[in-house]
């Protein structure tokens, strides 16, 4: 296996003496799609933070591969509907990018006919492929997606998953993203981490969702469901929700029907 891109080794961060996470080994490899899953308060967003460098530990170390690049969707994007924001100014307002860029990036998540958009009026949907768009300006080695699905329905999620593997594929990069839905793991991850302020524990889904520790935090109902159904419809949709021709795989939890 290659070297990781970025790796935590006995990692720990406190704030105001409240351990928020406690000795974490954590390492990402290029290519694959890391999920980590974990009740609130588990400490997710904090461990994203740490490997961004937004925070320092309080102990342990990270070590990042020389030049990593990485791109970022946070958690959460708020902007003031009164402020005129157009999606192709969002894309550069922290690194500059050709036209040429944007169009492409724009492309690749299926929203180039929103570069002329006022950001204050996207779905939800539409601002998450947006903001990956603006991840992927930079020509990530890595994406970091902090609950990367917020505010879309069941079948953009799936389509939204489906478009991150297949970034995944085309660009080659690895995606480390933290899942809202514990219940729900995207079919392309290659390793789930379960965190509750320490690495409860870690490995395949199916293994993960097996495991006691796991269902002691979650209990069976959650084992039974940690899982994705993946099957065919005669038809596609768009970012708003319209039919289109279209044979494609979708990917829904097991409480929906096909």
């Amino acid at each position: 296996m290659s070297p990781p891109l970025i790796q935590t080794q006995a990692l720990s961060f406190a704030v105001s003496g409240k351990t928020i996470l406690n000795h974490i080994d954590v390492a990402i490899h290029p290519q694959e799609i890391v999920t980590i899953i974990g009740p609130n308060g588990a400490g997710k967003t904090s461990l994203l933070r740490l490997m961004l460098g937004l925070e320092s530990p309080t102990k342990g170390e990270i070590t990042r591969r020389s030049e990593l690049t990485i791109g970022y969707l946070p958690q959460r994007f708020t902007i003031d509907a009164s402020l005129p924001l157009a999606v192709e100014r969002l894309l550069t307002l922290t690194r500059p990018a050709t036209t040429v860029q944007i169009d492409q990036v724009l492309d690749e998540v299926k929203a180039k006919h929103l570069r002329k958009a006022q950001v204050s009026t996207l779905s939800g949907g539409e601002l998450q492929r947006v903001l990956l768009a603006r991840a992927l300006i930079g020509q990530p080695d890595l994406l970091i997606l902090d609950e990367p699905t917020q505010g879309v329905d069941m079948t953009g999620e799936a389509e939204f998953y489906r478009l991150i593997a297949d970034l995944r594929t085309a660009r080659g990069c690895a995606v480390l993203l933290v899942s809202h839905d514990i219940h729900l793991v995207m079919a392309a991850t290659d390793r789930v981490i379960c965190l509750n302020r320490h690495i409860c524990c870690h490995g395949l889904p199916d293994a993960v969702g097996r495991d006691p520790e796991f269902l002691r935090l979650f209990g069976s109902k959650a084992a039974e469901a940690f899982a994705l159904y993946i099957h065919h419809h005669d038809h596609d949709h768009d970012l708003t929700g319209d039919i289109k021709p279209a044979a494609s795989t979708h990917i829904h939890g097991p409480d929906c029907h096909g």
